[in-house]
């Protein structure tokens, strides 16, 4: 029996040549194409026209793959199915960084925002890496907020999760505070945050916040974190920190000129993975890397072509176990030097 499968020109053929066979490249490509469409329409929120363009097929043809897709229960909470290429790429960077877990989410365009695959991506990681007992430390962002309505939570006995960075007054979407009490609520456990703003004025008024306002039990809890989850901003106006108004632009002029390419928990780095000679590295109300470095688990998610040497800085930094990101900035990051 054939039945109609699209070729790349949009044109309709029978399985009855020898490359239609059950396991052929068709099959692949297929399966691949039938995934990526239900990837973009679920995850992406992509309307179905857009879908046909991006994969140049017709709307019938995405229609009928998302169909297909329900039926082959590939579509639970998250969207199951091997992209080869995708597998290629995670392998790489497995091998390049060193890293023992690569995840690399699916992303229509290397226009398009990374932040929703990836926070799919992160999301879906999470659900299972989080266990009992553990002490997580974390950052805040853009990034890690959009993991939040990806997250499957369940309760789970004696766990804690510990801000690493202040930011306590700050009203908005990436508000600190409502990340990591929101996070610590989707497993049950306790929330542990720095009631303080993320950088301070002077070296003295850290010190005091610590030894004299009780801020010291709070980074006491990350010497003995078992993960971390972060991800890293860019030296570009678009960073978190740049549109929150923690860094005023002649600050980062002054960073960017003495090689910074991102920061990670307002620990600012260049692209060899070194902290950059500059105050202000001092003065940031987070936990220090070498803190962090101590976390067996050390899980870094990020993305965007304006990240990439910020990405690739944050690898010698931290040295994550497992690195999440979007097949364009994964691609990029292989083929950088």
């Amino acid at each position: 029996m054939s039945k109609g499968v699209k070729g790349s020109g949009g044109r309709s053929r029978t399985a009855e040549t020898p490359q239609d066979v059950e396991g052929s490249p068709t099959d692949s490509r297929a399966d691949r194409l039938r995934v990526r469409a239900a990837w973009m329409y679920f995850i992406e929120q992509m309307t179905q026209n857009d879908i046909a363009e991006v994969l140049g097929v017709g709307r019938v043809t995405v229609v009928r793959m998302l169909a297909e897709a329900r039926l082959r229960n590939e579509i639970k909470i998250a969207i199951e199915g091997d992209l080869s290429d995708i597998v290629r790429q995670e392998r790489a960077l497995e091998q390049k960084f060193g890293v023992q877990r690569a995840i690399v989410a699916p992303l229509s365009g290397e226009g398009a925002d990374p932040i929703p695959t990836i926070g799919a991506a992160t999301g879906a990681y999470l659900s299972e890496a989080m266990k009992s007992g553990m002490s997580v430390g974390v950052g805040w962002g853009r990034t890690l907020t959009g993991t939040l309505p990806y997250i499957s939570g369940k309760p789970l006995n004696d766990f804690r999760v510990i801000s690493l960075l202040g930011g306590v007054g700050v009203a908005r979407r990436t508000n600190p505070a409502e990340f990591a009490w929101r996070f610590a609520q989707a497993f049950q456990g306790d929330g542990y945050l720095i009631p303080a703003p993320a950088v301070v004025d002077s070296i003295e008024t850290k010190r005091a916040l610590i030894e004299r306002c009780g801020l010291s039990e709070v980074f006491a809890l990350a010497d003995s974190l078992d993960a971390v989850l972060v991800s890293v901003g860019d030296i570009a106006s678009a960073s978190t920190f740049y549109r929150g108004g923690f860094l005023t632009e002649a600050e980062r002029e002054k960073l960017a000129a003495k090689g910074a390419v991102g920061d990670l928990l307002f620990h600012f780095f260049d692209r060899a993975g070194k902290l950059v000679d500059h105050p202000i590295n001092q003065l940031g109300m987070s936990v220090d890397v070498d803190r962090i470095l101590r976390a067996p688990l050390r899980i870094l998610t990020s993305g965007g072509s304006d990240k990439i040497d910020a990405l690739l800085g944050a690898m010698k930094l931290v040295k994550p176990t497992v690195l999440i990101t979007d097949e364009h900035s994964a691609r990029r990051m292989i083929e950088a030097p």
